[in-house]
């Protein structure tokens, strides 16, 4: 059965630091399948100015006090806390239309994107509060004057509005790369499954995991919380083209130029190649996949398959393969362990389907499936948002408009025929920008020429074959380290990428001054910045006496013949230019033998490691290795180290040091130059 929220409970917004109910009437919320009433939704009577305002004043400094690695551990215990009530969250997802499956897209992979963020601010960012972004900029011959882009957070309130198909993923794989970005956020889901945000939204709240109002909810209406956005304020939006071009266009945000990402209609496709013919692997993935992405979630996913693009000879076989398949489709109310798909979300929503379909089905034929009477394995066809997977066939795409301008938002893809490659990527661009596109072939010229074809109207492309069938994630799942977001109809807008979707969430800045000063803002030393040589060895220092700018500069080593000639029996590295005379001094680069580059590097630890115990834990890598100058027979190279960036892991008795490794020869010339990454304890103990 069914578990759902009281109906004579009103859903409740949580502004300001408490929980709020509206003081109207109220719209009352249904089941998917029953049209039982579930819940009563209302924001009226919220202060929606009063809510930016707490969000600036109350969270977002509190989480611009923390770290990127404490804001990790803070999403990493937020999705932990909030695993613990799975089960209640998937009983109430039924009523969402949602079958188990369809809620572990939603649920489990929402917890999944907290985690993943979690885990790439803890590996990928510094514990520090300000991001680096790119190189320092000399600005000046004498090194007195240089630059470095900085981002820091923006200081004002991420409004993320929300799409009714993933209640619980659609918040939360926003959520996650504002908050590690620093910024709070207000949360307005989509009314008719705001019963599941809200009750995720509980719990997060009463985790006391996060900053007080670094989430807040609103059950209803925005009201007019657009009027009192800001320059520092962001607002994402996930729903209609025409609904996104509406609050696109909203005074407040033209004025303020507000950040606005967008993601809307999508009439995303999938290519079947010309060489995946019947009888091959990739034509039977094919067929999966686009079952699949018909059925899944009902169709109502941004990234589900609308036009099937086949090779003319195939598609009758298609056709047949897929009405097949579509044919054992279990459609019914999702509480009902025998049902595969679910209903539409709501009645309004599937009669939208339905007008839709009938505008397909005027320069497309019908081949499997009837919106208006349904086959079902449980559920009332009147009272639940039943519509069965329909199947269209459009024998000429390339004169007609409606399958490539009209996106009917469930079980919903017309198969088109095409004839060369080139007719493929050109009836794919008619979806004027898509989220995301597919591919099955095993042909590696094929899969070349229509991905490049593909990839400037596409947020991201998926080759499906044989090889990668068992691995797959497949075309409509969006994931947390790649961009979700598509040009043109789509929306012109960018989520997630890993730390590319924090980056969203802050200021990039151009910062210019002196070494020394830049250095003190950025918290990494740069060439030309003070140093402190005290005659202790920068190795004997744990992170509690390490100071950045901490240098030492060694004694001189010779290079000898012997040394090159050991080094390279030792590793079996013989390249001419270190054994042959005559042959290195044909090389344009070099006036003889020279030493190899990995021996530089070898003799340069060997100057400048202290060999005792701790507090230096292990070298774990070297980033940035140049070598510039050429080592001869007889050069003798001396290390300047020095201390360039601490970096204190959260939780744990160590952190990474990064240290400058310049090696010079006997003239100053400098031969190599790479960062040395090391782990040091935090105490001498």
């Amino acid at each position: 059965m069914n578990v759902a929220v009281s109906p004579t409970r009103r859903l409740e917004s949580y502004v300001c630091g408490e929980w709020r109910k509206g003081g109207g009437e109220g719209t009352i919320l249904r089941d998917a399948s029953t049209g039982s009433p579930v819940a009563l939704i209302d924001s009226s009577g919220i202060d929606f100015a009063a809510a930016l305002a707490y969000g600036r004043e109350k969270a977002g400094p509190a989480l611009r006090r923390l770290s990127f690695h404490e804001r990790a551990a803070m999403l990493k215990a937020l999705a932990q806390a909030l695993m613990a009530h799975k089960d209640k969250l998937y009983a109430l997802s039924t009523a969402t239309g949602a079958t188990r499956a369809d809620s572990w897209v939603d649920i489990d992979g929402g917890f999944g994107t907290l985690l993943t963020y979690a885990s790439k601010g803890r590996r990928e960012l510094p514990n520090t509060r300000v991001l680096l972004d790119g190189d320092v900029e000399p600005l000046s011959k004498d090194g007195t004057f240089s630059a470095q882009h900085i981002l820091s957070p923006l200081q004002g309130v991420a409004v993320h509005i929300n799409a009714f198909n993933f209640p619980c993923w659609g918040m939360l794989e926003k959520l996650a790369p504002t908050l590690l970005a620093g910024m709070p956020a207000i949360v307005k889901p989509a009314s008719q499954t705001a019963y599941l945000t809200e009750q995720v939204v509980r719990r997060m709240v009463g985790s006391g995991i996060l900053p007080e109002g670094a989430v807040q909810l609103v059950c209803g209406s925005l009201g007019d919380l657009l009027d009192h956005v800001d320059g520092q304020d962001v607002v994402t939006f996930t729903g209609s083209a025409a609904t996104g071009r509406m609050l696109k266009a909203h005074p407040a945000i033209l004025a303020n130029s507000v950040r606005f990402t967008m993601e809307a209609d999508s009439l995303n496709a999938a290519i079947l190649g010309e060489d995946a013919g019947p009888g091959t692997p990739e034509f039977d993935l094919f067929v999966r996949e686009v079952a699949r992405e018909m059925t899944v979630k009902a169709g109502q996913k941004c990234t589900a398959i609308r036009r099937v693009i086949a090779p003319r000879r195939h598609a009758d076989a298609l056709v047949a393969a897929l009405r097949e398949r579509l044919g054992k489709v279990a459609l019914g109310n999702p509480a009902d362990e025998a049902v595969t798909m679910g209903p539409l979300a709501s009645l309004s929503q599937r009669e939208e389907v339905r007008a839709r379909i009938n505008d397909l089905a005027g320069e497309a034929e019908i081949v499997a499936g009837d919106a208006a009477n349904p086959r079902l394995a449980s559920g009332d066809p009147e009272a639940g948002a039943f519509v069965e997977p329909v199947l269209l066939y459009c024998d000429r795409p390339q004169g007609a408009r409606a399958i490539h301008d009209v996106e009917a938002f469930g079980p919903v893809s017309t198969v088109m025929p095409y004839d060369g490659w080139e007719e493929a990527v050109a009836l794919a661009r008619r979806g004027k920008g898509s989220l995301v596109a597919s591919v099955f072939t095993d042909d590696p010229a094929f899969a070349q020429e229509v991905v490049l074809g593909l990839a400037p109207f596409h947020g991201r492309v998926m080759i499906g074959n044989r090889a990668s069938a068992k691995s797959s994630t497949g075309h409509g799942s969006p994931l947390p380290m790649l961009v979700h977001g598509g040009p043109g109809r789509a929306g012109g807008g960018e989520e997630l990428g890993g730390l590319r979707g924090v980056v969203h969430y802050m200021q990039r800045t151009a910062v210019q001054g002196t070494p020394g000063l830049l250095s003190a803002v950025t918290g990494r030393w740069l060439e030309g910045a003070g140093v402190r040589e005290d005659g202790v060895h920068p190795f004997r220092k744990s992170l509690a006496d390490l100071e950045v700018g901490d240098q030492l500069v060694t004694a001189a080593r010779k290079v000898t013949l012997d040394d090159i000639e050991h080094f390279a029996g030792f590793t079996g590295d013989t390249f001419y230019a270190h054994m042959d005379e005559d042959a290195a001094k044909a090389n344009p680069f070099f006036d003889g033998r020279v030493a190899h580059g990995y021996l530089i590097v070898s003799f340069a630890a060997g100057l400048f490691v202290d060999p005792a115990p701790g507090p230096v834990l292990a070298n774990y890598g070297i980033d940035n290795l140049r070598f510039l100058t050429p080592v001869y027979p007889g050069d003798e190279l001396q290390v300047r180290l020095t201390c360039k960036e601490i970096n204190p892991r959260s939780g744990a008795e160590h952190g990474e040091v990064r240290w400058d490794c310049r090696v010079t020869n006997q003239t100053g010339a400098v031969v190599a130059q790479y960062d040395v990454l090391t782990m040091v304890a935090k105490t001498a103990d």
